[in-house]
């Protein structure tokens, strides 16, 4: 079983293999990390968990999306620890040391990408890849300082990649300088589908009150005027969907555990894999959702998706806090994390469900830990966020 190495307990302790990669190319020189989900030739993928990495087999090539970012010039250095099976939020997998987050070393990192998140915070790696199913780019990305995208779901492939709830699941990428991200937001997305100006911005009052007291209103409130300066003053809507809050977070909860223990279940059932706290409740959850709810959620979860798209039309952005706050201090109880995980996943899940882009940036902080600002647009709109992100940036540069 691999054990974790190196500063921040960012990366696997695995036997290091060279893995091809291009000499020249528009990321030659940058320093590239995988999360253990993805398969790299040569390697055994763990997915976060000692049993599955055991059971394993070296990959006979690399996934398809890692394979991309080799081929335009960068150099892999290693895989990166993620949360077990890819199914929690803060970047504490029981089997290895926790990731520590270099940029507010008593706060968690964020999971499932835990280990990228750290090796690109801690200076370790340029790029790191991840995945985005319920946050996973997202709360890590705010957490540490990173810019992070949920893309499009389905646009960026995931052959090569352990499943966990398919109809959820995309691939994402951390990066610390807009340039590189931007970069490599070219080489794997190409040309947006989306072919319309992204200058509508809009706000649900709702989700603003999701931010967790007075001085996260007060950082966010910033934020939002520092987007305004560049995007213009975003209309504020007190509701927009037939579903309320509650309702959206409880159907992607069902949904999402629903696809993860139709993937994983028989495995699990099938003998003792040590699955830890929170992990194995969560699976376990799954397991109860009967037919007749997932029926009854996918219809919800489709009208959303047509609420949200006749919001945003062709030229609107939601502008929305990321995460509540910062990242939750690490010595957090059980209970405290299981209320940041709620109040997190009612922003989250939008993304989720309707299958559109969100984008977070690092423009803000918490008692000098950070705090994302995020875009969310809709569908094919990913280098149009990137490129709205980079000007939101360069802007927070000049402030």
């Amino acid at each position: 079983m691999p054990a974790t190495q190196g500063p921040f307990n960012a990366f696997l302790d695995l036997r290091q293999m060279p893995v091809a990669h291009a000499e020249l190319g528009p990321l030659a020189g940058l320093r590239l990390a995988v999360k253990d989900i993805y398969d790299v030739a040569g390697y055994r993928t763990g997915c976060g968990n000692p049993r599955k990495f055991e059971e394993g087999h070296a990959a006979s090539r690399t996934a398809e999306a890692v394979q991309m970012i080799l081929d335009a010039g960068a150099r892999f250095i290693g895989k990166t620890q993620t949360d077990e099976l890819a199914f929690s939020l803060f970047g504490q997998n029981s089997h290895f040391p926790f990731p520590v987050n270099p940029a507010a070393r008593d706060r968690v990192t964020g999971g499932s990408s835990s280990g990228s998140a750290a090796a690109v915070a801690g200076g370790l790696a340029d790029i790191a890849t991840g995945s985005d199913t319920g946050g996973s780019i997202r709360a890590p990305a705010s957490f540490c300082g990173l810019i992070g995208l949920r893309t499009t779901h389905g646009r960026i492939s995931l052959d090569g990649a352990m499943k966990l709830a398919p109809s959820f699941d995309t691939f994402g990428w951390f990066a610390d300088d807009i340039e590189t991200y931007e970069t490599v937001g070219k080489i794997l997305l190409g040309r947006d589908p989306h072919q319309h100006p992204l200058n509508r911005p809009l706000s649900i009052r709702w989700l603003d009150a999701f931010v967790t007291g007075p001085a996260e209103a007060a950082e966010y409130a910033r934020m939002r005027a520092l987007a305004a300066s560049v995007t213009g003053e975003p209309t504020v809507t007190e509701y927009a969907f037939a579903s309320f809050p509650d309702e959206l977070y409880w159907c992607f909860r069902r949904l999402q555990a629903f696809e993860a223990w139709r993937e994983h279940g028989g495995w699990i059932a099938a003998g003792n894999h040590g699955l830890g706290p929170g992990v194995d409740e969560r699976f376990g959850f799954g397991r109860t959702i009967d037919a007749g709810m997932v029926a009854t959620e996918a219809a919800r979860r489709l009208a959303f998706r047509a609420e949200l798209g006749a919001l945003l039309g062709n030229n609107g952005f939601l502008v929305l806090p990321t995460v509540p706050g910062a990242a939750p201090l690490s010595a957090s109880t059980p209970e405290q994390f299981q209320a940041y995980r709620e109040r997190a996943l009612h922003l989250l899940c939008l993304a989720g469900l309707s299958g559109f882009p969100q984008i977070t940036l690092p423009l803000g902080s918490i008692d000098g830990a950070p705090f994302g600002l995020s875009l969310l647009g809709p569908s094919g709109s990913d280098v149009a966020l990137i490129r709205l992100g980079r000007r939101l940036l360069d802007t927070a540069r000049k402030a």
